[in-house]
This record gives C-alpha cells, sequence and structure tokens, in this order.
C-alpha cells in the first residue's frame, strides 16, 4: 500500500509540474522534478563498477542529505536508471518509487525518509542507452586496441548515470570509487591520478561543491603528459605528444586568467583529448577539461578553446547558472573571459578577428531563430523543452556583447574589478539572472546614473533581437580582406592569396566572405591555393564544406564524407547536413552517409541530427 501511495503521489507530482518563483521572480528549475527546499544533497560518495562487456555501470551513490524542512521523502532525478532498493541512515530498506518517464526529463526518484536520515543509498545499474555515456569499441578509437568509455552530462543527462537532483543550483561534494578493467585509466573532474593502477580500482575526491552536470567519467588506454607544475594533458598514446605540443600554452592561460579575475580555485588543470566521437568542443568539468581531437591542427591555430573551457573555471564552475534559463550567465562571461585571456597571451589582432568571427555566427542564428523570437532573449524560457535548446549563440554572443556593451560604458578598469569581485563574492554559488543584476545595480551602476540608461540592461536580457547601443565590431585584418574580395568585381583571382592570409582566422574568414555565385572552376581555383579540402584544420573543413555542397564541388566530396564518419562534434555536423539536406539529392546522400555514421555519434548529437534527417 505504501509503494501504490508513492506511485500515486509521482503521477500527479509528473503531470502537475508546475514553476515556483522565488523571490527575485525567476523561476526555480522547470528542469527537475527534485525537491531541493525541503531536502537537499549535501555529498556525494560515489561506487561504480564499469563494465565493457555489458556496457553498463553498476553500483551505489550514497547521499548525505539534509532534511530542511523535516520532509518524509526526498525526490531525485533519473532517466532511465535501474534501481535495485534504497537504504537509509542506518542501512534499513525504504518505500521508494519511479513516476513514468516524461519527455526530456525521465522520471523522478521518490525515497521515503524521516526528520533524522541524513543517508540516502540507491542501489542501480545504468541502461545500455544511457544519454549521457558513449562505450566505444577499439575501432572507434585512436589506438585500435582498446575500448574507451566517456560522459557527457550537461545539460540534464547526468540523471542518466547517477541518480542525483540533477539541477545547476544544486551542488555537491563528491568522492568516487571506480572499478575498471586492469589495462585502463579511469579520470574524473575531480583530484586525478597520472598512471594506470594495476587492480584497475581508482579513488577520486572532488573537494569542492560542484551541479550535478559536472560530474565526469573517463575510462580507457590513456597516457598522461605534464605541460608545466600544474596543467597538463591526458590522451591515447598514439595522440599524447602532439597534444601536448599543440596544448603547450595552457599554464599561460592560466596565469593570464588568474592576473584579470582572481586566483584559479581548483589545484590542477588539465585536459583530456576524447576519441572524435565527443559531441562538443570542450567541456569545463572540474580539474579535467573534456576536449575534441578537432582542435588538434598541428599550428595551435584553435587553442583559444582551451582559453574558453579554461575561463568557465571562474564563470559557470565557481559562479554557476542556477537554472538553464540563466545559461547565458555561464556562456557568456566565459565569452568574454576567454577573448580578453586571448588578447592578453596572442594580441590584439586576435581577439578582434575572434569578436568578428562570433558577431557573424551570431548574425546566423538572429536569421534561423529570427529577430524577434523569444528565443533571442538572454533571459530564457525553456520550460517544456529540452534545455539544449538554448545552447545557441544567443547564450555566448549576445551574452559576450552585453558585457562589452558594459565595459566601453564603464570602462575596463572598473569591469575587471566588478568580475574580480563578482567571482570572490559568489564562490562556488548559483545565481539566477536577477542575482547578476542586482549584484550589477548595487556594486558598479551605482557609481554613475547614467549608465544603466546608457546600457540599457532591461532590453539585453529581456526582450529579442540586438539592442542598437550594441558595440561597434571590426577587424583591420578582416576589412583588408573586405576589400579585396569586393576589388575582383566578379573575377575569382586567388593565386598568391595564401602568403597574405596567413593565419586560420583570417582563411574563415575569407572562406565566409567568398561570393555567393562560385563555380565548380572557381572552388577548384581557390582549393588549388588553399588546399581546404585536405586541411587539418577543423572549422576551415568545415567552413569549406559547406560551400563545396552548396556549389556542387564534387572534387570534395570523398573528404567530406570521411569528415563526417570520422568527427562527432554537433558543431561541425549540423551545418554540414543542414546543407545536404536542402535538396532532394542532397538528402538521399545525407541519409546514406548518416546510416553508417551515426554509431560513432554522441546522443547529444544524433538526437538533433534524427530530427534533421528525418
Amino acid at each position: 500500500m505504501k509503494n501504490i501511495i508513492f506511485l500515486l503521489s509521482l503521477a500527479l507530482l509528473s503531470c502537475n509540474q508546475k514553476k515556483v518563483t522565488d523571490e527575485n521572480g525567476d523561476s526555480t528549475d522547470p528542469h527537475s522534478f527534485s525537491n531541493p527546499d525541503q531536502v537537499i544533497v549535501k555529498h556525494l560518495d560515489l561506487d561504480l563498477n564499469v563494465n565493457f562487456d555489458t556496457k553498463i555501470l553498476t553500483g551505489k551513490a550514497t547521499w548525505a542529505i539534509e532534511n530542511i524542512k523535516g520532509a518524509d521523502s526526498i525526490i531525485f532525478d533519473t532517466h532511465n536508471l535501474h534501481v535495485l532498493r534504497v537504504t537509509l541512515s542506518n542501512g534499513g530498506k525504504t518505500g521508494f518509487s519511479l513516476s513514468p518517464e516524461k519527455k526530456y526529463l525521465g522520471s523522478a526518484l521518490k525515497v521515503g525518509i524521516k526528520d533524522s536520515t541524513t543517508q540516502v543509498t540507491i542501489w542501480y545499474t545504468t541502461s545500455t542507452d544511457a544519454s549521457a555515456l558513449q562505450w566505444l569499441s577499439p575501432q572507434q578509437t585512436s589506438g585500435k586496441v582498446h575500448p574507451f568509455l566517456f560522459t557527457q552530462s550537461e545539460a540534464i543527462l547526468a540523471r542518466s548515470w547517477i541518480p542525483c537532483q540533477d539541477s545547476p543550483g544544486i551542488r555537491f561534494t563528491y568522492n568516487a570509487t571506480i572499478t575498471v578493467p586492469s589495462n585502463l585509466l579511469a579520470l574524473m573532474s575531480a583530484e586525478n591520478p597520472q598512471q594506470i593502477n594495476a587492480k584497475g580500482v581508482y579513488h577520486f575526491k572532488q573537494p569542492h561543491a560542484i551541479p550535478s552536470y559536472l560530474m565526469a567519467l573517463a575510462v580507457g588506454d590513456l597516457k598522461f603528459k605534464a605541460i608545466d607544475s600544474r596543467t597538463g594533458i591526458y590522451a591515447e598514446p598514439i595522440a599524447i605528444d602532439k597534444a601536448a605540443w599543440e596544448f603547450a600554452d595552457m599554464g599561460k592561460m592560466v596565469t593570464s586568467a588568474e592576473k584579470l579575475y582572481g586566483p584559479y580555485r581548483w589545484g590542477r588543470y588539465d585536459a583530456i583529448v576524447l576519441p572524435p566521437s565527443f559531441p562538443f568542443g570542450g567541456m569545463e568539468n572540474p580539474m579535467l577539461t573534456f576536449l575534441t581531437p578537432t582542435v588538434i591542427a598541428g599550428d595551435r591555430s584553435l587553442v583559444s578553446l582551451i582559453a574558453h573551457e579554461l575561463a568557465h573555471s571562474w564563470s559557470g564552475n565557481l559562479v554557476t547558472n542556477a537554472t538553464w534559463n540563466d545559461f547565458w550567465l555561464n556562456e557568456g562571461f566565459t565569452v568574454y573571459l576567454e577573448r580578453r585571456i586571448v588578447e592578453d597571451i596572442y594580441g590584439k589582432d586576435e581577439a578582434k578577428m575572434q569578436e568578428v568571427l562570433g558577431y557573424e555566427s551570431l548574425k546566423e542564428t538572429l536569421q534561423d531563430l529570427g529577430a524577434k523570437s523569444p528565443d533571442t532573449r538572454l533571459k530564457g524560457d525553456y520550460e517544456g523543452r529540452d534545455p539544449d535548446e538554448g545552447m545557441t549563440d544567443i547564450a555566448y554572443e549576445k551574452g559576450y556583447l552585453f558585457l562589452k556593451t558594459i565595459e566601453n560604458t564603464v570602462g575596463r578598469a572598473r569591469m575587471d574589478a566588478f568580475l574580480k569581485d563578482y567571482f570572490k563574492n559568489h564562490s562556488f554559488q548559483s545565481a539566477t539572472t536577477a542575482d547578476f543584476l542586482s549584484y550589477l545595480d548595487s556594486h558598479l551602476l551605482k557609481e554613475n546614473a547614467a549608465w544603466a540608461d546608457q546600457i540599457k540592461v532591461k532590453q539585453w536580457v529581456y526582450e529579442p533581437g540586438i539592442p542598437a547601443n550594441f558595440p561597434t565590431i571590426g577587424s583591420a585584418k578582416f576589412q583588408a580582406i573586405d576589400s579585396l574580395v569586393a576589388g575582383w568585381k566578379g573575377q575569382i583571382h586567388a593565386e598568391g592569396l595564401k602568403e597574405k592570409l596567413g593565419s586560420a582566422n583570417e582563411q574563415l574568414y575569407f572562406i565566409k566572405v567568398l561570393p555567393a555565385n562560385l563555380s565548380t572552376k572557381d572552388m577548384a581555383g581557390i582549393d588549388k591555393e588553399f588546399g581546404f579540402t585536405k586541411s587539418g584544420n577543423a572549422e576551415l573543413n568545415c567552413a569549406w564544406y559547406v560551400l563545396a555542397i552548396r556549389h556542387h564541388y564534387q572534387a570534395a566530396y570523398p573528404a567530406i564524407e570521411d569528415f563526417l564518419n570520422h568527427v562527432g562534434r554537433r558543431k561541425f555536423l549540423i551545418p554540414l547536413y543542414k546543407e545536404m539536406a536542402a535538396s532532394a539529392a542532397g538528402m538521399e546522400w545525407a541519409k546514406k552517409i548518416y546510416k553508417k555514421a551515426r554509431p560513432n555519434y554522441h546522443s547529444v548529437s544524433y538526437n538533433t541530427i534524427d530530427d534533421l534527417l528525418k
């Protein structure tokens, strides 16, 4: 009878989940079933066995909890987890139930507790199709000998491998024991080993409170190489030397960021190069950034991605968006910090070029969404939708422009001091949009009554599109390219340009401003000069391949197929499949490639492409 009552109550919870506003007028997290206002998790002891044969994780999650209001139950988020049993502080079993699956959100796990309960232990296994987990066969790795596993928990995928209160507004410390095959190394978003343990048993500690989306695990044939005393790189043995060379500036970036925004609070800053199926450029898991191999270009031209993921150690990991509707607080700030780090290390020209490329990408996003779409507001509303829908250039580039507008209004020195204090005063906390705006008003804008009117804060945050007062964006190097292309007057003159356009950013911009009426002959001439089809730079590859599809440049088709079969980064996959799907013949081609390539993609990527090609 007790379990029946639990099931009925959870069914009501699932059907009638409503937003509750906090004192700032912001919504509590609409993407979590959990009840942290009543009972909140404080610390996790995780014990898991990694089984590559069955492709499941088996073990237990022991949560230290605080029963704030004497509640009789605590609610965890889950997705396709098989819960075996639950015990409380004294080891006694307790009743639990799982609600029916709800699209995007999974199931609520409701566990009966007492006033005195301080600990809940959940024994469980993951499913073979857990959305956060990607199990790779040896053939899907660089070394081709050992299997590989990695997780991707952002935004709300942690619940598919750990029963948790899966909201960025809820933070906890954790310890973990992970058992893996004895010839593989396990790493987490925590204090990590640097060598394989012959027993295959690894112990981890994360002493700082983090949200669930920063829970991360990677298991594979991995080696470590130090960059300096507090930074280093993990990669498969075949790739470790190349990766270490590519990311040789990691230590310099940490020093630069500290100079700007205060001490690095996480101990070590290491990174791991994952197999190609990793769906993002990088993931800012604390103490261990996850990286796509597509940033290894052989010339360090794409290492600004490291600056971005490192910057998350302040904006995102140290101070976190409280809900996914506040996502711009993570990414807009991080783009701003990234470009300041790039400017400090690589110079103003490099930062300006990246600023322009980011703005051009933002304009494309505005065109796709519609300039008046509610989804072009910084403060989002993704209730009832997958929060991944909010991971667009609105959060990244519009957020950056808003902060750049503040800097231009108050001056860089004041802006730096303000941000440094903001990170210090909100360390290891989560914040809503309203929290930040209140802090902005009381700690910066109060100095001058005219600043708020000049910045137009509410337009930037709560209204769609880009306000008219957005900063002037420009690059002298790119303006020279504009003049060069305009001077062609319909005739393509690519000979000798490679020496003039020496940097990857210049070449990328050049591809983006090429005339719309390119012929196959024009494409061949440009390709002969620059070698874009066979470039080792994935950014250039993707931009060029989009044009090749659009202009039927068949000489690039084999390379496009190879790229789609071996790269899993969503940023590159979507524009290529989208361009192919624009014609009937292209759609047929896309489906043929996708049928073969899909097993190499993470769910974050293939869920988007499934909808695109259906």
